[in-house]
């Protein structure tokens, strides 16, 4: 734009020699103007390549997750069966409004919620005590860095209004190998008929305990018995409760902050920047059609756009002008992601079966220029 401004006046029609000394004249008056028009060139250039920096972003997210899944295409699932799905799932729909997969938090450092679904006891190492439940928790959930557990546990409904309560018990094996329960949770719970209903209770202490004695941990057994003393807690995949096993959402505290020096810029949409600089980008699965992401809908990616030119500019006058005329270019160095991290992501597959996983370099941190 800056180039077409420069030579435009020369491909103005002739004037009449009359009038040469009023234009010179007149061209004196507009050279404050001229600069202005310059700018105002500069700053086109500059959004339009941010624009375009901002859609190559939003197709590498989409071309990147695919293939990090092993997917030649997404999944062909539309949302009316999504509707027809999710009722057998966790309660996903509960989750998703507080689903954050990354919290930037400002003096804490990162977090993250894992959602792990419940595993199948070994009943040879167990004995007696294979019941349910036992889950195989991540290794990053580490006893110092659990903010908040919460088991989810889904109750069949009731024929009648009726209190329930509601048990959960430790598992641990005894000196003589019997079976051992040990009562850590119980909750008195009014339900209503004609619908079940997913509960949740706070195990904090309970994982911290499991995670400081692994060699002790052999799952919990749990119970929910109405006034009849009929147990209304679905722990197994009995036919019609498929995905309504138990579960447990953890939120951990992730890698600590990291030092601001080498953070880079970071702008907004109305910033007028020319450098290198992070911008923001929200990302939403449902404008891409992607209904089969359960969480998140949408996150922040961010994107980074810009000119790397500060020490480049005044050294090698020529390419800037070659960058300017070729956005494209290759010529002196590019503004790139310098740090980026993963997103937590349920999904489901091809197959209709909800799965958990961790996409990395999702989330631009900072821009630098390389």
């Amino acid at each position: 734009m800056r180039l077409l401004a420069l030579v435009l006046p020369l491909l103005l029609p002739p004037r009449s020699a009359a009038g040469l000394n009023a234009s010179s004249a007149h061209h004196r008056t507009d050279a404050p103007m001229a600069v202005v028009e310059a700018d105002a060139g500069d700053q086109c250039y500059t959004c339009g390549f941010r624009e375009h920096s901002r859609l190559l972003r939003l197709h590498s997210i989409k071309s990147q997750i695919l293939s990090i899944l092993r997917l030649e295409q997404a999944p062909n699932i539309s949302r009316d069966m999504i509707r027809q799905l999710m009722p057998k799932a966790p309660p996903l729909t509960r989750l998703l409004d507080q689903y954050d997969p990354r919290v930037e938090e400002e003096d804490r450092g990162t977090t993250e919620t894992i959602i792990t679904m419940v595993t199948n006891p070994d009943p040879i190492a167990q004995g007696d005590l294979a019941s349910c439940c036992s889950f195989s928790l991540s290794p990053k959930i580490q006893p110092r860095n659990i903010i908040s557990a919460q088991l989810w546990v889904h109750l069949l409904p009731a024929d009648m209004l009726s209190t329930v309560f509601l048990q959960i018990s430790r598992l641990k094996p005894s000196k003589e190998g019997n079976s051992t329960r040990v009562r850590v949770r119980s909750l008195k719970i009014d339900i209503d008929t004609g619908a079940g209903s997913w509960q949740s209770i706070d195990i904090k202490s309970l994982l911290q305990a499991w995670l400081r004695q692994p060699e002790a941990n052999y799952g919990i057994e749990i119970n929910a018995f109405d006034s009849r003393g009929e147990d209304l807690a679905v722990t197994s995949a009995e036919p019609g409760q498929e995905g309504l096993q138990p579960f447990i959402e953890v939120k951990i505290l992730d890698n600590p902050r990291r030092s601001r020096r080498d953070s880079g810029l970071n702008c907004d949409e109305e910033s007028v920047e020319s450098r290198c600089c992070r911008y923001p980008l929200t990302v939403d699965f449902e404008e891409f059609g992607w209904d089969w992401i359960i969480a998140p809908k949408r996150y922040r990616a961010n994107y980074c756009s810009g000119e790397c030119e500060f020490m480049h500019l005044q050294k090698y006058p020529h390419t800037h002008l070659v960058n300017k005329a070729n956005p494209r270019g290759t010529a002196g160095p590019c503004c790139t992601p310098t740090k980026m991290s993963p997103i937590n992501m349920l999904y489901f597959n091809s197959k209709e079966q909800i799965i958990y996983g961790k996409i990395p370099s999702m989330v631009v941190d900072y821009c630098g220029c390389s």
